[in-house]
């Protein structure tokens, strides 16, 4: 990481270099012309641009720079690039193999005129600062878009905030920085990785299964994953087990619920069940032997014990937690947070950046936050409620502690009190996330744990349960106890019988992947990144390789098993857990290490394209899957519709079709929800149509039942004047309401 230096003293538009290319990178940024420099002479500034040399500072998202405009005042000009300005065409794989897999980089179609008013911008503006998110994808469009300014990336040009608050700017613009070209070089090797698997490999599956296919060098280690998963359900045999149970009371009235788990002094547990009383017989006796011999305490034990609080949120855990809870997808989570972290209308304050930045490892919390939650903790609880220290929390193996872990930037704004300006999902998170940081800085909670066993002749049983003493941090956070409250006993004392319960119970296969389940099990195997997850899983379903089941659990499709197994068959490396996580590793050393990410980037070909040339000649042509009904007849003759692919992606038609004698080309678009429920009928999904000219309009997925329509893109959030649905419009997204034409003000309506 380069040290970070003092505000910048220099004159204006220093350090900016003439050709505006990163030394000994003039290939990767051949594409970026150099920006046109306007002379401070000049008298009449052209349209569009800056009088008064004022600081253009440059973010990714046009809600960002709306929360800036307000903390940062009329000094400075803030715009949006609307994420990458600069990529990888869609058209061509772009590497230059032979010449060092240079990457020819072009301005993304679409941004040529947010390109253009960036350079105006610059031209006229007394410095330059480039303020993308604090990320390795940040910190390569920071370096792309100085490359396209003409600005030296080694100059000092680059600010990180790590969150939007008044005092997180300033001290992000009081620690002014040079573009990190560890991190750029880290990401342009994912990217280009990424580019060959990718653009390699998708031919390939077309040209040996079917067209339309795709495979990436984490997503198809994910689809492995679920694939295994899947094997080991239907290779998995069920055994039979019995379990005992005994329903007993003493004198007084207390009442236990013992379990059968011993029989002559030897234990009938195996990986925590009673697998040693394998059939009813073994049941029978057991019943016969508790009900010709007395009950009697053996034993009674109860221990105090503590359990320590939960660390704040990383990317990974919240996008769990939230799932969990609220049964979020890993998308919806990262595009609730990215707005609570952009900056929320709350009145008083404006547009407030209410969490630190979302995408990160890192369980590090700045000590001023700690102060402020254990303050928090003090003036609203009793001195038991604080411990004497505050609490340290560190990840585990390597992490990007540049970052903090996901925490409220005030801890101040308690969630009930600003939930009014929160859509629902915001809401629900900002309490989680305020919530866990708040408890992680608690006194651990005291729990009692008690233990009876009993005897009855050659049978032992015994039942477990606990109790709180002391919540704790379970003041804020739920402890979610699971055990019973258990009555002391007394060690000798009789039990009377009232009831046995022989039930026949079955091992079960392992459990399929949910969403956050796939998550954890990605970041346990070290495979993807904390900005990766959510789009790792989605792509899964874009590609319609896996499906979620009835109990929303990712299952694989006919057509995922069938990639799967020929990536397995030809293309190990790709789909090995091992092998993925440690390409991951490389990629964590160029950043770290200072490994060269050319070297990382030949070491992977090599292997690679020694197999994918095998496979081009070698492999069989696979058959594809059957076509996949989807539960509908076709209005026009009757037969199944499936779903189906073509050049433009897929669609809905007649299995019949190209069936001479019936003749149906039944089609029908597949309409996919944008993730936000209708404004209307609270009942549907918003979806993505297309009118016949061919425009993009928004209508509600239970039409004609609901006849919702929008040109505009609805946000799920409402007006706080008129209760409207907020839309973004334009190409920079400018937030408005549809109905009364209010500028953003978000009061609350689900977004998903």
């Amino acid at each position: 990481m380069p040290e970070r230096k003092k505000k910048e003293t220099r004159p204006a538009g220093a350090g900016r270099s003439a050709a505006g290319k990163a030394p000994g990178r003039e290939k990767a940024v051949r594409s970026a012309k150099p920006a046109d420099r306007t002379s401070p002479a000049r008298k009449k500034s052209p349209k569009g641009t800056l009088p008064g040399g004022k600081t253009l500072v440059i973010v990714e998202s046009p809600s960002k720079a709306k929360t800036l405009n307000k903390i940062l005042g009329k000094d400075y000009d803030i715009q949006a690039s609307v994420g990458h300005i600069r990529d990888l065409p869609k058209s061509r794989l772009a590497i230059d193999i032979e010449n060092g897999f240079e990457p020819e980089y072009i301005v993304v179609r679409g941004k040529g005129d947010i390109a253009r008013n960036l350079k105006n911008r610059a031209a006229v503006s007394g410095r330059v600062l480039i303020a993308s998110d604090p990320d390795r994808e940040g910190e390569a469009i920071a370096w792309h878009i100085s490359g396209i300014l003409g600005i030296d990336p080694a100059s000092l040009c680059r600010v990180r905030m790590y969150e939007i608050t008044p005092k997180g700017v300033k001290e992000a613009f009081e620690s002014v920085s040079s573009v990190d070209m560890r991190k750029v070089d880290a990401q342009q090797a994912r990217r280009v990785l990424d580019r060959l698997v990718g653009y390699k490999l998708s031919p390939l599956l077309w040209n040996k299964i079917r067209r339309g296919l795709s495979a990436g060098r984490v997503q198809s280690a994910a689809l492995k994953m679920i694939c295994d998963r899947e094997r080991e359900i239907e290779s998995f045999e069920p055994r039979e087990y019995w379990q005992v149970m005994v329903s007993a009371r003493a004198d007084d009235g207390r009442a236990y619920s013992l379990r059968v788990d011993r029989l002559d002094g030897k234990s009938l547990i195996k990986d925590g069940r009673t697998m040693l009383i394998g059939d009813r017989a073994g049941a029978d006796e057991i019943e016969k032997e508790i009900r010709s011999n007395p009950i009697s305490v053996s034993s009674f034990t109860q221990k105090e014990g503590i359990r320590k609080p939960l660390p704040p949120f990383k990317t990974s855990t919240l996008q769990q937690e939230a799932a969990r809870r609220f049964a979020f997808t890993p998308r919806r989570t990262m595009s609730t947070a990215q707005g609570l972290y952009e900056g929320v209308n709350i009145p008083g304050r404006g547009p407030t950046g209410l969490i630190t930045y979302m995408r990160t490892d890192s369980l590090r919390s700045a000590p001023e936050a700690v102060a402020a939650a254990r303050e928090y903790v003090s003036a609203s609880f009793d001195k038991r409620y604080l411990p004497p220290a505050a609490q340290v929390y560190e990840a585990k193996g390597r992490s990007q502690d540049a970052h903090e872990a996901i925490r409220p930037t005030d801890i101040s704004l308690v969630p009930d009190s600003i939930k009014a300006h929160l859509s629902p999902d915001q809401y629900k998170l900002y309490d989680l996330i305020w919530r866990r940081f708040v408890s992680g800085q608690m006194s651990p909670a005291r729990i009692a744990r008690s233990t009876v066993e009993a005897e009855s002749g050659r049978v032992g049983m015994r039942q477990s349960g606990a109790s709180v003493i002391f919540d704790g941090w379970g003041a804020v956070w739920p402890l979610e106890m699971k055990e019973e409250i258990l009555d002391p006993a007394v060690e000798g004392e009789r039990l009377e019988l009232m009831d046995i319960l022989k039930e026949q119970k079955f091992t079960k296969p392992p459990a399929r992947y949910t969403d956050s389940g796939l998550v954890k099990a990605l970041e346990d195997e070290g495979i993807g990144r904390p900005s990766t997850y959510a789009s790792i899983v989605q792509t899964l379903y874009d590609r319609r390789y896996v499906n979620r089941n009835d109990e929303k659990r990712l299952e694989p499709t006919p057509l995922g098993r069938i990639v799967d197994k020929f990536l397995e068959a030809h293309f190990p490396g790709i789909v090995d857990r091992a092998f993925t996580a440690g390409m991951e590793s490389e990629l964590d050393g160029i950043e770290e290490d200072g490994r060269q990410w050319r070297d990382v980037v030949q070491a992977f070909w090599g292997g690679f394209s020694a197999a994918l040339s095998e496979a081009e000649a070698k492999a069989e042509k696979v058959p594809p899957p059957p076509p996949e009904l989807i539960g509908e007849d076709c209005p026009l003759c009757g037969s199944p519709l499936v779903l189906k692919s073509g050049r433009f992606g897929d669609f809905i038609g007649c299995m019949a079709f190209p069936d001479p004698e019936k003749k149906c080309s039944f089609t029908r678009p597949i309409l996919k929800s944008i993730g936000v429920i209708c404004p209307k009928c609270a009942g549907g999904d918003v979806v993505r149509r297309r009118g016949k000219g061919g425009k993009p309009f928004y209508g509600c997925s239970r039409y004609p039942e609901c006849d919702f329509v929008s040109w505009a893109q609805p946000t799920g959030e409402k007006c706080a004047s008129c209760g409207g649905a907020i839309v973004t419009k334009g190409k920079g997204g400018d937030r408005v309401c549809a109905s009364c034409g209010a500028a953003e003000a978000p009061t609350g309506e689900d977004e998903s």
